[in-house]
């Protein structure tokens, strides 16, 4: 039991910081610069890959994906975790995608973002591990 929850907190974490992402990339000013001139050259220039968008769409647009990851993370583990805990605390596949994926996080955390994500992964992944040991000693 305490692995599910383990695992069910890990997933939770993610999905929360996915939504809360998702919600500041389209509402609010959360995720806009400080400097309204950065914003302007975002939205007048492209990348040197196509000039089919500006920064700010891609800004916007990576934002939004990278919240949709997070969220999908949450859910696929979540319910792994409360309806089907055999399939995934028994499949080394899928153990092995999610520590791999939250420690990337955790990398990504450390070197680009800040203390709040930082300190979300970084529970989330001791939870996950966590419910790995419970699972396996229990």
């Amino acid at each position: 039991m305490i692995a599910k929850i383990l695992m069910g907190a890990s997933a939770a974490i993610i999905l929360t910081l996915g939504f809360v992402h998702l919600v500041y990339t389209f509402a609010g000013p959360k995720f806009l610069p400080r400097n309204a001139e950065v914003r302007s050259a975002m939205e007048n220039t492209s990348p040197v890959l196509s000039s089919e968008t500006t920064m700010w769409k891609a800004w916007v647009g990576f934002n939004a994906s990278h919240s949709v990851g997070a969220i999908l993370f949450g859910l696929i583990f979540g319910y792994l975790a409360l309806s089907h805990p055999s399939l995934l605390f028994e499949s080394t596949y899928l153990l092995f995608v999610g520590l791999a994926t939250l420690v990337g996080l955790l990398v990504l955390a450390k070197l680009y973002w800040f203390s709040i994500p930082l300190l979300g992964i970084s529970v989330s992944l001791i939870c996950f591990a966590g419910s790995i040991i419970a699972w396996r000693y229990t």
